[in-house]
């Protein structure tokens, strides 16, 4: 296996920009997540990888060779993609077997690494059928296995689990983590779901509008998100973000929302609101930092139910708070209904604050 190293790579399309000077390194053995919503540029950063597309400006290196100008073929990467793309006339043996026939490897040693391939991917009962005898989670451990026979440098991976139900998505978020785990291989992984990302990879690069938005481990990204768009795309539910104006009240620095309610913000908190390059500043926190009361308590702020969901070990509650719905997991023993007036505590130590003005997480230093 090898590192991938991006430099400030860019794809043009006229005056759109696709990606938009990008770089990051993928260490030899990372599993790295490529996430964002639907045109955010992240499959065509993959493609880039593979060399699909012509790179408008940058460069790009697998191990220790630049690939930016070499053909696919002569990168050493292999590919799974959203479809499996699996030949329908051929058995599963002969689907894995193809891409080392088109190398010319002696048989034998195309049947060694065809049944070690099975091996690892449990697939070995499986080598004599075709793939439309095999349901969606087999054919796409025929689609890991063609790119494993093929003992790549880099595995780069397209959506694989986006054409499979909820259920066989969970078991092959397993798989495809064990695949890494046992094959130590460095996989480029993209999916438009946070939370594959998330429970996959050992870092995320969170993408939008062609441009890299953050890139850490993903618990680093959940935790400490560097703008409002990596706080509202990484979670699930996302975090909950309310707009208010930054004020000065006698020796405090309050939070003011449109209504006339405060909150008044600790010391740290209150740092990190002098910082902002404007008075408006959103106020953002996770569903379960927050907790819920039925009457005014010291530090809490009003608000109105809006939805109830149980989901059986706990129950989301959806709450207007100054024209922001705000999500709280509360547990299932406490009894709240739809437009029932409550209030809200926030965790001083667990919240965020952002820049209106420039989306930026806002810093105490």
């Amino acid at each position: 296996m090898a590192e991938v190293v991006l430099q400030n790579i860019m794809k043009r399309y006229g005056d759109l920009y696709a990606v938009n000077d990008v770089s990051f390194t993928v260490n030899d053995g990372e599993f790295v997540a490529l996430v964002g919503p639907s045109g955010c540029g992240k499959t065509t950063t993959l493609n880039l990888i593979a060399g699909l597309l012509p790179i408008t400006s940058g460069n790009i290196s697998i191990g220790d060779r630049n690939v930016t100008r070499l053909d696919p073929k002569d990168r050493d990467i292999a590919m799974v993609f959203q479809n499996y793309a699996l030949y329908p006339q051929k058995t599963v043996f002969q689907n894995l077997a193809f891409p080392l026939q088109m190398r010319k490897l002696p048989k034998d040693q195309i049947e060694t690494k065809v049944k070690e391939a099975a091996r690892v991917l449990d697939i070995t009962h499986l080598l004599e059928r075709r793939p439309r005898e095999l349901s969606g989670g087999q054919q796409q451990r025929v689609a890991l296995g063609r790119a494993l026979v093929r003992d790549p440098l880099v595995f780069l991976m397209d959506e694989p689990l986006s054409n499979l139900d909820a259920k066989l998505r969970v078991q092959m978020r397993s798989e495809i983590k064990r695949f890494h785990h046992n094959l130590n291989a460095t996989i480029v992984y993209v999916t438009h779901d946070q939370l594959e990302a998330v429970t996959m990879s050992d870092k995320m690069a969170v993408m939008n509008g062609g441009l890299l938005q953050q890139y850490d481990a993903p618990e680093k990204v959940f935790a400490d998100p560097v703008n409002m768009f990596v706080a509202s795309f990484v979670g699930s539910p996302a975090m909950s973000l309310i707009p208010l104006e930054a004020v000065t009240k006698g020796a405090d620095t309050v939070l003011r929302s449109p209504e006339g309610w405060d909150f008044t913000l600790s010391p740290e908190n209150a740092r990190k609101a002098q910082r902002s390059t404007t008075v408006k500043v959103v106020l953002g926190a996770r569903h379960s930092t927050l907790k819920l009361h039925h009457s005014a308590q010291p530090g809490t702020v009003p608000g109105k139910v809006y939805t109830v969901e149980p989901t059986g070990d706990i129950t989301f509650a959806q709450v207007f708070i100054s024209g922001a719905v705000v999500n709280i997991s509360l547990d299932p023993s406490v009894h709240i209904r739809p437009d029932d007036l409550v209030h809200i505590e926030f965790d001083q130590s667990r919240i965020h604050l952002f820049d209106e003005n420039t989306t930026m997480a806002l810093k105490a230093d």
